[in-house]
């Protein structure tokens, strides 16, 4: 038997042995697979240096290689190492096809591939797709197991097209099914099968709490906003809550009627009436006026969905928005004050309740005199009651969180009722919402709104749907974000991620149901959803709860609202409007800190366009406003002069910092930091021309040339944040280095995407490549188009000797 220490000096013999190798050559190393298929994508795209015998090695294989010189290194030693050793430590990743049983070792046998082994998935992936060993990008010439691949095996007669859904699912074991695209579309699918009994409790208290606030709400802003029966606000909590509670992607949100939509929806109304199409006092046709609102907003809505425009979310800017909702909220207050008071049936006698705000505050103050005490008590003391409980109860639930669950509204609105009915303050010129019932012998009546008679509502309605749906989806979305979707809880619903795609979808047809029952616009709230979490929401079960309690309301509990007086609602929808009014002096405070004058600028306008003409225009100003805000940012090039860092290789924008930074005799050095499509190239040879005249884009064109012509002989183009390129873009770009040759300015581009992109591919075929004189003028990075740039003046300085000579 050898010793432990004979056997390390053999082994230590064995290392200084001339016959032996120093560095195991790894032939009998397993090959490990790639943890995922993005790994597999990213070693097409990992360019490594090629060996002198032709092979080149994989990611895996070159970090291998370092590790094993460093090993080789540190045995040997820097003195020992020659050409043979080196040549030890250098391999390829296979040496000829198939299993190797043979070489410098004992034979090995060829092992079986285990399951999910990565020789086995490749062999099984290769045998009905191609070989997924490629070297490029998916979708790409030579990828034959991207999408490119699939098309090309398609269409030379291979086998069916796989998607790289499918790819994806069988790389990973998954089971390709049509559930799990039920599943996400129709996420009831989903959150059913994972609810769990100990949710329901939470989600009918919130369910109960919901309905005990916004119930009420949902009469006033029928009643008082949108001009049509009671009624119709419950019916915007009947069906669209269920709908969505199936369709929506976020759990936790629930859909509702806003003060917003109804308030538009009540211009429709008061439109028709001025019109003589209407009359304030025909409850059905105002019902179905709005019903026809109501399916034109979600049928909007619906079609962005199927066209996928989930990202117009995101086109509306802050200030926009917060200009227009406090011009809401301020029309809403001035609004309600009318009624609060008791002059409704004044200023509908002046004509003034179809005016502008400035004209209801003008009937106000002049009219103030003649104001019915008894309605201006009880509203004032609601208001006020509503408004210190909705402040407690903010200021407590952090240390008491039961507060959320007391029902403060309801409470008022209960007590309001009864004390109207024990003292008969309707007797005493108090109005009460009186007799609450369907405009039908149906609770539920089914109205299809597309109908000839109704075809002069539906155009004068087609533009305040449209901002409805704008508005709804907006809302719905900033609702969904903050209070976060069923994705990442770990105690809650998994697999519902948020998308704006679905969100159109399943608001547009609650929408469209809804509105066939003659139901308000209802949207995401952010307000009710963040009620619903609070009382222990967690599941779309709370908004089916709720949907089950306005149901019973409508069929058995219409008469309890018969004694609830008018300016109670209207006090509490005063408190919406406070609400709304109340959010704006941070944003303004905000925007004077940073100083921004062109945000404070539109909300203004869009607050007083609103208040001294209508909403209407107000909505139209700040939307015009912000499309033009967009399109002027998309089409407005942002190249840069660049300039390098003192003592290093780095280059900065020029403009910022342009006395820390030194500039290359002779080149120009411009940088492109964004896609070059049609929309933003068509100023692109005027702004590259200032920066040739003046250095920088900050200067004013009337100024002479300040920038002399020498130190324009090159133009070096970084290109690296190019990651798209359109027709149109490559055609600009193409005629402004056709223009710089045609002058003998040379011109290099650095950082190209990589070769088989479509960026470098549109470079060839557009001839800038060509052009530019080959792809040596493409490089790597500015410091490589310096130093070619100064080879080239060499080169054309000795041409210039040489002729000199020869002449």
């Amino acid at each position: 038997m050898t010793s432990p220490s004979s056997r390390n000096s053999s082994v230590h013999s064995q290392i200084r042995s001339p016959h032996t190798p120093l560095i195991p050559s790894n032939l009998r190393n397993s090959r490990e697979p790639p943890p995922s298929p993005e790994e597999t994508f990213a070693r097409g795209v990992i360019h490594m240096p090629q060996d002198d015998d032709g092979f080149q090695p994989t990611y895996h294989d070159a970090l291998l290689g370092a590790q094993e010189e460093t090993a080789s290194a540190e045995i040997i030693g820097p003195e020992e190492v020659s050409a043979f050793t080196h040549l030890l430590t250098r391999r390829s990743s296979h040496a000829h096809p198939g299993p190797c049983d043979h070489g410098t070792f004992s034979p090995r046998p060829p092992t079986r591939d285990s399951f999910g082994s990565y020789s086995s998935s490749r062999l099984k992936f290769r045998d009905t797709f191609g070989d997924p060993e490629w070297d490029g990008h998916p979708g790409e010439p030579g990828d034959s197991s991207g999408l490119a691949g699939l098309v090309e095996a398609r269409l030379t007669g291979g086998r069916k097209k796989m998607s790289t859904t499918q790819w994806l699912a069988r790389r990973h074991g998954l089971s390709h099914t049509k559930s799990m695209y039920i599943n996400y579309y129709i996420p009831f699918f989903s959150w059913v099968r994972q609810y769990r009994r100990s949710w329901l409790l939470g989600d009918v208290v919130a369910g109960l709490s919901m309905a005990s606030f916004y119930i009420p709400m949902a009469l006033s802003y029928a009643s008082n906003l949108g001009h049509v029966p009671p009624i119709n606000g419950l019916y915007a909590f009947v069906f669209q809550p269920i709908i969505y509670a199936l369709l929506g992607s976020c759990p936790a949100m629930v859909v509702g009627p806003e003060a917003a939509g109804s308030l538009l929806v009540g211009n429709v109304v008061r439109s028709s009436v001025e019109r003589g199409h209407s009359d304030e006092d025909n409850g059905p046709l105002n019902a179905q006026i709005a019903g026809a609102v109501t399916v034109m907003a979600g049928g909007i809505i619906f079609a962005g969905g199927i066209a996928r425009l989930g990202f117009l979310d995101n086109v509306l800017s802050r200030p926009l928005l917060r200009g227009f909702i406090s011009a809401v909220g301020f029309l809403i207050f001035v609004d309600q004050l009318i009624v609060e008071t008791g002059l409704s049936d004044r200023a509908r006698d002046v004509e003034v309740s179809h005016g502008t705000t400035f004209e209801k505050m003008e009937f106000l103050f002049h009219n103030l005199r003649y104001s019915h005490g008894l309605t201006a008590a009880v509203s004032g003391i609601s208001f006020t009651a509503i408004l210190v409980g909705r402040e407690l109860k903010k200021r407590l639930q952090p240390r008491f969180p039961g507060m959320a669950y007391i029902p403060d509204r309801f409470l008022v609105v209960v007590l309001s009722a009864v004390l109207t009915r024990h003292f008969r303050w309707d007797k005493r010129g108090l109005d009460i919402l009186g007799e609450v019932k369907s405009s039908t012998t149906h609770s539920f009546p089914f109205h299809w709104p597309f109908q000839i008679s109704h075809m002069k509502h539906i155009r004068e309605a087609l533009s305040t749907s449209f901002l409805i749906a704008i508005l709804g989806f907006f809302e719905s979305s900033v609702a969904a974000k903050s209070i976060g979707g069923g994705e990442g809880r770990g105690d809650g619903l998994q697999g519902m991620p948020f998308s704006p795609n679905r969100e159109l979808l399943s608001l547009g047809i609650a929408n469209l149901v809804g509105g066939c029952f003659m139901a308000l616009p209802a949207f995401g709230g952010y307000g009710r959803s963040k009620v619903n979490v609070a009382t222990g929401g967690r599941t779309p079960m709370s908004s089916i709860v709720l949907s089950i309690i306005t149901i019973n309301c409508v069929l058995f509990l219409l008469p309890c609202f018969y004694y609830l007086p008018k300016a109670v609602l209207s006090a509490m929808i005063s408190v919406v409007a406070w609400s709304l009014i109340e959010e704006a002096p941070s944003d303004i405070r905000f925007f004077l800190r940073i100083r921004g004058w062109s945000e404070l600028i539109l909300m203004a306008l869009i607050f007083f366009s609103t208040i001294f003409y209508s909403l209407p225009l107000g909505i139209a100003a700040g939307v015009g406003l912000s499309i033009i805000y967009v399109i002027r940012h998309s089409t407005r090039p942002r190249i840069q002069i660049l300039g390098r860092v003192p003592g290093t290789n780095d280059f900065e924008n020029a403009e910022l910092v342009p006395e820390a930074l030194e500039f290359i005799e002779g080149c120009l050095i411009v940088k492109i930091p964004e896609p070059l499509t049609f929309a933003n190239t068509g100023d692109l040879k005027n702004r590259l021309r200032r920066l040739e005249l003046y250095g920088t884009m900050s200067v004013h064109p009337a100024l002479p040339r300040m920038r002399s012509p020498e130190h324009n002989l090159n133009i070096i183009f970084d290109v690296h944040a190019v990651t798209s390129l359109d027709g149109s873009g490559a055609q600009v770009l193409a005629e402004i280095v056709n223009a710089y040759r045609a002058r003998g300015v040379r011109v290099f581009f650095c950082r190209v995407p990589p070769e088989k992109s479509k960026v470098y591919r549109l470079f060839v075929s557009s001839g800038i490549m060509e052009s530019c004189g080959g792809s040596q003028y493409f490089v790597k990075s500015v410091t490589e188009a310096l130093r070619l740039s100064e080879l080239e003046v060499l080169h054309d300085d000795r041409e210039g000797a040489h002729g000199g000579a020869t002449a």
